[in-house]
């Protein structure tokens, strides 16, 4: 029996989630049972970035993340009324690589330099070279969408700013810091793109380096470049640093005043969250090994749980480390619904999606690839979207894009399991692309596996989740079984197989033709 989204119940123990976004704060509360009993959002006011003076460039004001967060904390709190008394912890998540500098009371001394800030380009790529020993055994590289390229592009092109600091903050942390007063914690979750060492659980020794030189390092922004200057390596104060803890710890309780400016329980237990992707994931109910869970929205995300590292050569994928110390491996592709929104602007997608379910398979093998360059299932700066095949009318070539996201998501798992995953059961969908009964259909044929669509796959309820494991229940896989529910679930169809494989080949042969993919 599937459980209903919202409850009736009154006494129940409630645990609270907030999920920092881009755009946004967003609340959940959430009772034992997984059964959302309040909520409330509000959005940001986003910095024009067209000019040519902010190419790269994407900053937030800290201050706005915490009205907007005040500001949802005395909504929920209203709804819930004299139920407030029964919450019993809250958990904060947020993007993953967004960095804030702040004073020794917490205060921002500059715009918070956003994950899609991306200044610190060369920076990431001199951090390669320093921390190549580290990143080979976690089998990732560093990106200009990280936190530490940032704070070492403040190191160096804003001294002013990085001297008057006292605390290096991930956007979850400047929450929980106003929370609860405590500034100098985080979670192994947001730390990962700060360069924080998962596999022995410290921060890495590259950090306080000596000075080098630095030849040939070109500035940003503006800046000279530094050929023939000493630079002065990363010398980061270990002090800037969090201490570190996994997900789900308790890291303080909520300020009386606070609770004043909140509405929020004097007390209440804050523990570490996670990023807003990892949450998403417990929202979806991809907890445990060989389990996993597609979002696919302008692009597709996959994202699992296995219970050894995987070091992927060619760097498509990189893990999160799970609380229990497990796990969570993840890769995006550049290839998913935005292709519908760019080929299909004005179509009905409603009735597109039923008659592209009376037309599948079309016999056609589309990569509907809308940029150039893939990130996974391979990494192919040059890769470019391919049709094989005619496709006579508007439908069929829809249905064909369609299908082309799914065979794209078939070698995704595919790549997965050649790097040592396991894929088990069923896999968790969420995304726009869940809304969509045909497409899921199409999907779960390519795929040849169910796919389950879960009730609440957000961050805001993974959140909720992680703070129940922490108070509710023994730990973050038994508050997850019994919380996370099932809305739709979707079968292959018995000759899935025979119709879709083929194709899927097809697909896979043609990548191989282009230099995609390696030869088999």
């Amino acid at each position: 029996m599937i459980s209903p989204l919202f409850s009736d119940t009154t006494d129940s123990e409630l645990v609270l989630g907030m999920d920092l976004g881009t755009q946004g704060v967003r609340v959940l509360v959430s009772d034992a049972a997984g059964h959302r009993v309040a909520h409330a959002s509000k959005t940001f006011r986003l910095p024009d970035t067209s000019s040519p003076a902010t190419v790269g460039v994407f900053e937030q004001d800290p201050e706005q993340w915490w009205e907007a967060a005040k500001t949802c904390l005395r909504q929920v709190m209203t709804t819930l009324g004299s139920r407030r008394s029964r919450l019993r912890a809250m958990a904060v998540t947020s993007t993953s690589g967004t960095l804030c500098l702040l004073d020794a009371q917490g205060w921002p001394i500059h715009p918070a330099m956003m994950y899609s800030d991306r200044r610190g380009s060369g920076e990431a790529e001199w951090l390669n070279q320093v921390g190549a020993e580290m990143l080979a055994r976690h089998g990732y590289r560093f990106d200009a969408s990280f936190a530490l390229p940032k704070l070492l592009w403040l190191r160096r092109y804003r001294p002013d700013i990085f001297v008057a600091a006292r605390f290096f903050a991930h956007a979850a942390d400047v929450l929980v810091g106003r929370l609860t007063g405590e500034y100098g914690v985080s979670d192994w979750s947001h730390a990962l793109k700060s360069g924080y060492d998962l596999l022995e659980d410290r921060w890495p020794d590259f950090i306080g380096q000596v000075p080098v030189r630095n030849k040939g390092h070109e500035g940003h922004e503006g800046h000279e470049g530094h050929e023939g200057h000493e630079d002065h390596g990363l010398r980061l104060p270990r002090e800037y640093f969090p201490r570190i803890v996994p997900p789900g710890t308790i890291i303080g309780r909520v300020l009386a005043r606070t609770a004043e400016e909140t509405g929020l329980p004097a007390g209440l237990s804050v523990v570490a969250g996670m990023t807003d992707g990892c949450a998403a994931q417990v929202a979806g109910g991809a907890i445990e090994p060989g389990q996993w869970l597609s979002v696919l929205g302008t692009t597709l995300v996959i994202k699992g749980v296995t219970s050894h590292l995987l070091r992927d050569p060619q760097g498509r994928i990189y893990s999160h480390r799970h609380p229990s110390g497990m796990w969570l491996p993840g890769g995006a592709s550049n290839t998913g619904g935005e292709v519908l929104a760019r080929r299909f602007p004005h179509a009905n997608l409603a009735a597109m999606d039923e008659r592209a379910a009376t037309l599948t398979p079309t016999g056609i093998v589309c990569y509907p690839l809308e940029r150039t360059g893939e990130r996974f299932p391979f990494a192919c700066p040059s890769a470019r979207g391919f049709l094989l095949g005619t496709a006579d009318t508007t439908e069929r070539y829809y249905t064909a894009c369609l299908e082309g996201v799914g065979y794209v998501e078939r070698l995704a798992y595919d790549i997965l399991m050649q790097l040592g995953a396991s894929v088990e059961g069923p896999i968790r969908v969420a995304g726009g692309g869940a809304r969509s009964r045909p497409w899921l259909q199409i999907r779960a044929n390519i795929l040849n596996r169910p796919l389950l669509v879960p009730q609440q796959a957000e961050a805001a309820f993974g959140a909720a989740v992680l703070a129940a494991g922490s108070s509710l229940y023994a730990d973050l896989t038994t508050a997850t079984r019994s919380m996370v529910h099932t809305r739709t679930h979707i079968m292959p169809q018995p000759d899935a197989e025979e119709r879709y494989t083929p194709l899927y080949e097809q697909f896979v042969a043609a990548c191989r033709e282009r230099g995609y993919l390696e030869p088999s």
